[in-house]
């Protein structure tokens, strides 16, 4: 009796042993190792084996043993000696003298063959089997309590072993995952996504094309809406740092004191409210990009601080004493004449030629009227998904509408307006009474640019054009003179005026 009862202190301090080291943060092959040694020193049983399940082909490699000198390559296949029936049997199997087991294969030629062997299998959520805890008693007193209290210790390493396979699968999933959308966002973003054909955006094209190659700064300008941070994504994720982070931040929508702590980080306490500490947008941008937007908007004090990050690439974060250096590629955009800023000491001189290095100038959409029709059409597919899918048109005669304004908006503007007119249209059809009904006819008269747009001609025999938009069209392309227009239809004055009544077009007053 006193003995069962030593051995069952043993036992209980053994276990606690066991679970404070799968508690600690060892790698769990060393926490395997640990227990194993454990088992030895403690507990008296020697050769402790832990081997592990293959996902793959079901065979059972051997992961960690006590000993040294042990060919730690044998594996075993299922229903393959006392280890492969363990694992098909899914339970604990005693042998009171290994000599006299016929299932024994004493591959691995440590085991003392007059002596007990107790293998237990490492099993988790509805009985699978990941691997087997296998270990000899040093002699064959309490043999079943032995074998309890293997079956403990292999139910604590499976628990853990179960957590570690999910934490691996998990992590599997997630790199699947970044991986997946790392690849979507390089397929949006090449070159030849960015919407135009035009000759102002081929030149954007062909510089943008040579400056991903190389890790210089790049200076984006352009007004507002011309699509300056499209080109960034596009410059990034074509570029060598396409594997690093992407950041980008609003310089005018933040003051001085907020600017410094987003771009710098800062130190806990640093200022009121700063309960820890933050790592800032260069830090985390390192080896990766940084987009700022409207750099021209940050004041003069702050300037400097910029100008010492591009130059150096050194800072310290707020409230701290430590230099950090980062490895950033900065693209910067600005809607503001920073020539003029310079001249009239709004902007440093140094800074400005720091930034400058590599200058891409978006073309305003009015210098690219012909690319309209395919950035409706990009927009539109937008705007359908935006609205569940619904199915949007736009007609000729409202496309034609839309490349004679002036948009002085440019995209950001030419999306509103589309956005508007799918909103208006009856059937998600966007004709030239839908654009109208936006308000944007009236604007063009006070709008138009010097320069006419291009006049959009279209076959007035195409079959694939209903009757409403045949004679639209026609009457578009003279002028909205209704004989001119019936000549080229070859109708008389009298039948178009009836056409126009009949189909309920909107005549034009020139």
């Amino acid at each position: 009796m006193n003995d069962r009862a030593t051995l069952v202190e043993s036992e209980l301090d053994t276990l606690f042993l066991v679970s404070q080291l799968l508690n600690s943060t060892h790698d769990m092959r060393n926490k395997l190792k640990g227990i194993l040694e454990i088992l030895h020193k403690r507990s008296g049983l020697h050769f402790g084996m832990i081997t592990l399940r293959d996902i793959d082909d079901d065979s059972m490699s051997i992961c960690e043993i006590y000993g040294d000198g042990i060919d730690r390559s044998v594996r075993y296949q299922p229903g393959e000696g006392l280890v492969g029936a363990i694992l098909d049997e899914g339970c604990t199997i005693v042998v009171e003298r290994i000599a006299d087991e016929p299932r024994f294969l004493s591959r691995l030629g440590v085991y003392n063959p007059d002596l007990p062997f107790i293998g237990s299998p490492l099993a988790v959520e509805q009985g699978e089997v990941v691997g087997i805890l296998a270990a000899q008693p040093c002699d064959t007193s309490f043999l079943g309590e032995r074998a309890r209290f293997l079956e403990m210790v292999a139910n604590l390493i499976a628990h853990s072993v179960n957590s570690v396979r999910a934490m691996e699968r998990k992590q599997t999933e997630l790199v699947n995952e970044r991986d997946f959308l790392k690849q979507a966002l390089v397929k949006n973003y090449r070159f030849e996504n960015i919407i135009g054909h035009s000759e102002p955006m081929l030149k954007v094209f062909d510089i943008i094309r040579q400056v991903a190659k190389w890790h210089t700064t790049v200076l984006i300008r352009g007004e507002s809406g011309t699509g300056k941070e499209v080109v960034a994504n596009a410059i990034h994720f074509n570029s060598n740092c396409a594997s690093g982070p992407f950041l980008k931040l609003n310089c005018a929508a933040l003051p001085d004191t907020l600017l410094e702590s987003e771009l710098f980080g800062h130190e806990k306490g640093a200022f009121s409210g700063a309960i820890g500490q933050r790592k800032g947008r260069f830090e985390l941008a390192d080896n990766g990009t940084l987009f700022l937007d409207e750099v021209g908007e940050i004041s003069a004090s702050f300037q400097a601080k910029l100008l010492r990050v591009l130059q150096e690439g050194e800072f310290e974060r707020v409230g701290g004493v430590r230099t950090l250096k980062v490895n950033v590629r900065i693209i910067a955009a600005t809607n503001r004449n920073l020539e003029k800023d310079v001249a009239d000491g709004l902007f440093r001189e140094d800074l400005y030629y720091r930034l400058n290095v590599m200058p891409i100038n978006m073309p305003p959409l009015r210098d690219r009227i012909e690319d309209i029709p395919e950035l409706a059409a990009f927009l539109l597919n937008r705007i359908s998904k935006q609205q569940g899918g619904r199915p949007l048109e736009l007609k000729e005669s409202a496309l034609r509408i839309l490349m004679k304004h002036n948009w002085s908006g440019n995209v950001r503007e030419l999306e509103n307006r589309l956005e508007r007119a799918a909103i208006m249209s009856q059937g998600g059809i966007i004709d030239r009474d839908v654009i109208i009904s936006t308000g944007l006819e009236d604007e063009i008269s006070f709008n138009r640019p010097q320069q006419s747009a291009p006049i959009r001609m279209m076959d007035l025999h195409d079959e694939e054009l209903d009757e409403r938009e045949r004679v639209i069209a026609a009457l578009e392309q003279c002028g909205w003179v209704q004989a001119k227009a019936a000549r080229l239809l070859d109708m008389t004055p009298r039948q178009i005026a009836y056409r126009i009544q009949t189909l309920n077009i909107s005549v034009k007053q020139i």
